[in-house]
């Protein structure tokens, strides 16, 4: 059985979804009549990483434990150039 394709991939197709009026103008103000669905792919596609993110991470913490907040803000102080810290996040 051939896999299914992944997000962004294989051809495209209508589908109806419902959104509130306020969300439709707010869509077409930012993107115009024709570039809504762009947009809209490119919306789902984000939070579909997000999710994916989201349970890799779960399961990293199921199987080594919770994150080590310290660790992460050493590390994003070393990211940032932080002199301060980033002696600290090696």
């Amino acid at each position: 059985m051939p896999d299914s394709p992944g997000p962004g991939e294989g051809p495209v197709r209508p589908v109806s979804v419902s959104l509130h009026e306020g969300t439709i103008a707010a869509l077409k103000e930012r993107t115009g009549k024709r570039g809504m669905s762009a947009y809209v792919e490119a919306l789902i596609q984000r939070q579909l990483e997000r999710d994916r993110l989201r349970e890799l991470i779960e399961d990293a913490e199921a199987e080594h434990g919770p994150i080590d907040q310290a660790a992460v803000e050493a590390k994003r102080a070393l990211l940032r150039g932080d002199a301060d810290n980033s002696a600290d996040a090696a």
